[in-house]
């Protein structure tokens, strides 16, 4: 193998040698640069939104079908993410690649869906190619461009204006204010149809059922307490020591009192066990009557389990009882069940 030839005299430093490139505070001054252009790109969208924005919310509002996002290159980045927002804030939505359409995903484009084309000069050619075939099956289209004059621009039914006076390129080439207005305006549209759907809180987490939220307001109380055999409870007649042996056999840190007929009348816990040793002299012959706390808090099952968190927190307490709508005792719970459930 012949390698490269070096100048006489000069050798190459061995990798430890070399010192590394370190940044420059020009480079800071060119990050705050960046920032600062693509601030400017959104607040001047947001000047220069019109009524076409409120006619592109109408024709997705009236849509019986999907609203299908498409782009080429880095406006396809932009709309895989204009999608994915739209899809779990209640509008259904897909992405399209426009290169793929051409050759058969058109076929996912019906009657009933909006097609919402992103490109920034508006003269994108994979998107000019199957615009014809939308706009025969029937579909509406809206379009994202940089040039309200381009050919995208013309043929749609309600063109949105993402243009910017400048990139954040140094030399003004690489897509970055540009792609940063048209997210913007993507996250407007999806926000202003979220709100006209009445999207709830609720709604958001039957679509994230895998995320933190999801976990608290999907998860009911029924979901995570004790039940059956795992309830620690006593009756009204008990001694204080059977209340310390069913405390101790549960291992919550408490037991239940119940009347005759399987109702709750109080609660005994660890700190009403530290009351009592304070103020009896006579353990043997108390009466768990005598020591607990009663009308404790209770929640139903179907209550959210950060529900539970909440009440907890408020009242400064670590668990609960929980009771059907006669009283009844059904099943138990302390603050580690609902940190295991990562309800906290």
């Amino acid at each position: 193998m012949i390698s490269a030839a070096r100048p006489a005299g000069q050798s190459a430093a061995p990798p430890e040698e070399r010192a590394p490139k370190r940044a420059s505070a020009a480079a800071l001054e060119l990050a705050k640069r960046v920032l600062s252009i693509e601030a400017d790109a959104v607040r001047a969208l947001a000047a220069r939104i019109d009524e076409r924005f409120l006619d592109a919310l109408d024709l997705i509002l009236a849509c019986s079908g999907r609203v299908v996002v498409s782009g080429i290159g880095k406006s396809g980045h932009i709309a895989r993410k204009i999608a994915s927002t739209m899809a779990s804030t209640g509008t259904p939505a897909f992405f399209v690649h426009p290169a793929e359409a051409s050759h058969g995903d058109l076929g996912m484009v019906t009657r009933g869906d909006v097609f919402i084309a992103l490109s920034n000069s508006g003269e994108s050619a994979e998107l000019l190619a199957i615009v014809p075939q939308i706009k025969r099956e029937g579909a509406k289209l809206i379009v994202i461009t940089g040039d309200q004059d381009s050919t995208l621009a013309r043929e749609a039914d309600v063109h949105l204006d993402a243009r910017v006076a400048q990139e954040a390129c140094p030399l003004n080439l690489a897509p970055t204010a540009s792609t940063t207005a048209a997210l913007a305006l993507g996250d407007a549209l999806a926000v202003a149809l979220l709100d006209a759907h009445g999207f709830t809180e609720a709604d958001f987490a039957r679509s994230h059922p895998g995320g933190a939220l999801g976990r608290r307001l999907l998860t009911r109380i029924s979901d995570v307490m004790h039940q059956g055999a795992e309830i620690p409870a006593v009756p009204a007649t008990a001694s204080l020591a059977a209340a310390l042996r069913e405390m101790t056999r549960a291992r919550l840190g408490m037991t239940a009192v119940l009347d005759a007929n399987g109702r709750v009348l109080g609660i005994f816990t660890d700190g009403d066990l530290r009351r009592a040793h304070e103020r009896l002299t006579d353990f043997s012959g108390a009466c768990v009557l005598d020591v607990m706390t009663a009308g404790p808090l209770t929640l139903r099952p179907e209550a959210l389990a950060v529900e539970a968190v909440e009440l907890m927190e408020r009242r400064k307490v670590n668990q609960l009882l929980v009771v059907d709508a006669g009283g009844a005792l059904v099943g138990a719970l302390n603050m580690h069940d609902l940190f295991r459930a990562k309800v906290v």
